[in-house]
């Protein structure tokens, strides 16, 4: 990994975060410059996942948690983002229950992971797990750039709905992040790719009169989420004509079928049912993303596992050809999405000049053979890093927003991808801001009574594109009352949907009677996080911080003694060493050391050994050695690190 930057210390720096599904990423910009920056392990992308060890509830997260994830399943968290904003009786969440391995519970109508902790059970919910991810990639831009962090762009998939991404804003706020915006996966990458063009005007211009505008299309596939948008580029202006994507569709769906044949498979010629075995499930995931991954350069390998389940080995081919056939009628949905959402932009597939090709997912060979199909043979666009660009693009609008730099200063028109509306008689829903209307949005329409005498209106705060209410995403509800009794239609009430640039709503009535008015911010419906329990997540977050501070330390004090003692062990026991020995001396050194190792032995893998054990053994080690030692032998002090 690369060193820390020296600079400046500064409160000004800003990041952006491509909180993913399977992997996140973070970015930073200044003075023209945009970054990724590598994490602990030299990597560009951290695995969205957090675990906690069984031995000691040591939380891990990002490449550590993912490492161990085969051999400790049910305290490994992955797809946190697929249960994020939602509720525990959604349709997609009760079908992801059926394939993780960990618990999941039904906690005030929200969807709360299990973790067994230090013989208690703890329930997360996804907004603690994702900001336990958010956590992660703060501390490497800190650890990066040696400043603190507090400000972040974020960003969502551009298919998440009103619930989903304030409870992204939630995550945030408890990992200690003040989110200047929320923006849609589609649009960072658009903004990514535009500035990586801007020598070539961005894009194949049309050739069209006085027409120096690009079309583009992100096709943004990830582990979790796949979303479309098509955009209008002109130098640093971005405009979002239409979106559209699928929540629950992504390369973890495409692992899923994998894993399903293999299941069949070892059901149909070994006579064994792996699916109750969380450890086989796990470790045969593992090889099947390794299989997926391999596939997109390769037309074919194999999945080898040892000791698999009770003592089978297995191993089976698995060729590009077939995976293909698993996951067929999957491409063919990305491209039904694709087509529906040109057709919402009221653009045809000639008027593309680009195809920009977003998230890990789009290596898959046949799937980018599809697009170019679609599209009459035109190729996709390869200049930006699928795994990277949304958060590059994340980073840039971040310093857009700060005022960094001119070259930064960039003019985002972005859309909303759902209606939104109220419910109506009869069950319907009224739309008030269409979907891929231009957000910010400020809309305000009447509603008036329906029954002769009515004193109050109660309506309800819908999103969706049903068109009954009961089919559409309740946000929550609101009572007008006070208004005078009289025939129907005649009592009305102003209703104002105002949708922010993060794409959240907020909801005012005004009573024309009595002039009075009231909001309702779309952030505290019966789906959401309240401010109360927000700020106990936050405190708890704080908490497990000093936590996992205490882990760091008590690990780095443990490693110090282990190395001090093989130290010593070499300085005692290597005859190529030249030196002086007093006999005493020597005697007093080798029953320091005895003593030492044998406590290590006993304690070293002790969870409950603290940084203050180590220390102490070290010092009466030390205190005996060091200075016999020293005067002929030459060795590294960790006291001088």
């Amino acid at each position: 990994m690369a060193p820390p930057r020296q600079q400046q210390k500064t409160n000004d720096d800003v990041i952006g975060i491509d909180l993913g599904t399977t992997y996140s990423c973070v970015a930073f910009s200044r003075n023209g410059k945009t970054e990724i920056i590598a994490n602990d392990q030299g990597n560009r992308t951290t695995p969205s996942s957090v675990a906690f060890s069984a031995e000691n509830s040591e939380r891990l997260v990002g490449d550590a948690a993912k490492n161990q994830a085969a051999l400790n399943p049910r305290r490994t968290i992955f797809d946190a983002k697929r249960l994020i904003g939602k509720k525990f009786d959604d349709a997609e969440v009760q079908s992801d229950l059926k394939y993780l391995p960990y618990p999941v519970v039904n906690r005030d109508g929200k969807p709360y992971i299990e973790v067994e902790l230090k013989s208690e059970v703890k329930s997360f919910s996804p907004e603690e797990i994702s900001a336990m991810i958010l956590g992660k990639m703060k501390e490497t831009a800190e650890s990066y750039l040696g400043n603190p962090i507090t400000g972040a762009v974020v960003t969502v998939p551009a298919y998440f709905n009103d619930a989903q991404r304030q409870a992204t804003k939630d995550a945030g706020r408890i990992a200690g992040l003040n989110i200047l915006r929320i923006i849609n996966e589609p649009t960072a990458a658009a903004i990514a790719y535009g500035l990586n063009n801007t020598k070539q005007q961005i894009g194949r211009k049309r050739k069209k009169k006085n027409s120096v505008k690009s079309k583009i299309l992100v096709y943004d596939l990830g582990g979790g989420t796949f979303d479309v948008s098509v955009m209008e580029v002109d130098g640093k202006e971005f405009r979002v004509l239409a979106t559209g994507g699928d929540t629950h569709l992504g390369g973890g769906d495409f692992d899923q079928r994998v894993l399903d044949y293999f299941m069949k498979l070892i059901k149909r010629k070994h006579k064994k049912d792996i699916g109750g075995d969380s450890k086989a499930m796990g470790k045969l995931r593992r090889e099947c993303e390794r299989a997926k991954r391999v596939l997109s350069s390769q037309s074919e390998t194999s999945i080898e596992i040892d000791s698999l389940f009770r003592g089978m080995d297995f191993s089976e081919p698995l060729s590009r050809a077939k995976f293909e056939e698993l996951n067929l009628d999957l491409f063919n949905k990305t491209l039904g999405v694709v087509k529906e959402t040109m057709g919402d932009a009221k653009i045809e597939k000639g008027e593309i000049d680009e195809i920009v090709l977003v998230g890990g997912s789009t290596r898959i060979v046949r799937l980018r053979e599809m697009l170019k199909e679609m599209f009459d043979g035109k190729e996709p666009n390869k200049g930006v890093n699928p795994d990277e660009a949304v958060a590059y693009g994340a980073a840039v609008l971040a310093a857009s927003l700060r005022g960094q730099a001119a070259r930064f200063d960039v003019s985002l028109f972005d859309v909303t991808p759902l209606s939104l509306g109220v419910s109506i008689v009869g069950d319907l829903m009224s739309t008030m801001i269409p979907r891929n209307s231009t957000i910010p949005a400020k809309v305000t329409s009447t509603l008036w009574t329906v029954e002769d005498q009515q004193t109050s209106i109660n309506f309800e705060v819908l999103q969706g594109e049903r068109t009954l209410a009961k089919d559409c995403l309740e946000l929550g509800s609101c009572v007008v009352e006070g208004i005078p009794p009289g025939p129907r239609g005649v009592g009305n009430v102003e209703i104002t949907f105002e949708i922010d640039a993060d794409g959240i709503l907020k909801v005012t009535s005004k009573n024309n009677a009595t002039k009075k008015s009231e909001s309702l911010i779309i952030d505290n419906y019966k789906g959401n996080l309240k401010e109360e329990e927000v700020e106990r997540m936050i405190m708890e977050a704080e908490h497990m911080a000093e936590e996992d501070k205490k882990t760091k330390d008590r690990v780095e004090a443990r490693n110090r003694l282990e190395r001090y003692i093989n130290d010593v062990k070499t300085a005692v026991g290597d005859r190529n060493v030249n030196i002086k020995w007093d006999r005493r001396d020597k005697t007093k050194v080798e029953i320091a050391l005895r003593e030492a190792s044998k406590w290590f032995d006993e304690n070293g893998g002790n969870p409950s050994s603290s940084k203050e054990d180590f220390e102490k053994t070290m010092k009466k080690l030390k205190d005996v050695s060091y200075h016999v030692i020293s005067k002929d032998y030459v060795w590294i002090d960790d006291d001088d690190d």
